[in-house]
């Protein structure tokens, strides 16, 4: 079990990785912040091109409690590996959600340093398959009308929005634990998912 623990600066929230692998365990937290930073900067670091285990979880710390979003990778080869190096590399630290649209989507992914945010926007990558449909807490990546545009804008749906598959919006994973957190989120307080 390979398990990965980044702290964020403004709750103190943990973001834990788990998944298959030889026994190694990483605390990202214990790693040195400019380091951290550094390797942000490079959306073209090895350490941002890893590939992600075949299934991994992902825990997010909010002012509402945590929740769990469960990836598998055959869903969307691309969207998960992009989400397990983000997460791995703390670039959701801090975060908070920018768009609440009850009913239908809640949206976050813009990193809070400009200069990390500017680089990840335009580090963009490929389109995967819908395999699954976007049903009521899966996990998929936000890209705007051109293929291949994915970049680090994430959302979870509210409900079944079968609407979104046709659009390529490729789900990679859902909510495994705490969808009422997820369902408690409100723009009024611009809540972070960290």
């Amino acid at each position: 079990m390979k398990t990965l623990r980044t702290l964020t600066t403004i709750l103190l929230a943990a973001v834990v990785i788990a998944g298959c692998g030889n026994g190694d365990s990483v605390d990202a937290a214990n790693t040195d912040a400019t380091e951290r930073n550094k390797v942000l900067m490079d959306a073209d670091s090895p350490e941002m091109k890893k590939q992600a285990p075949a299934a991994f979880m992902a825990r997010f710390d909010t002012n509402k409690g945590p929740f769990v979003i469960a990836v598998e990778r055959k869903l969307s080869p691309h969207g998960a590996d992009r989400f397990y190096n983000l997460v791995r590399n703390g670039y959701f630290d801090g975060n908070k959600f920018f768009r609440v649209l009850p009913g239908f989507i809640v949206q976050w992914g813009m990193n809070g340093d400009p200069a990390i945010n500017k680089i990840w926007s335009e580090s963009r990558i490929l389109d995967d398959p819908v395999q699954i449909s976007n049903k009521k807490g899966t996990i998929t990546f936000a890209k705007p009308g051109s293929p291949n545009a994915r970049s680090t804008h994430l959302f979870i749906n509210y409900a079944d929005n079968n609407n979104l598959d046709g659009q390529g919006f490729a789900p990679f994973g859902h909510v495994s634990e705490g969808m009422e957190v997820v369902e408690a989120i409100n723009s009024e307080y611009k809540q972070a998912p960290n």
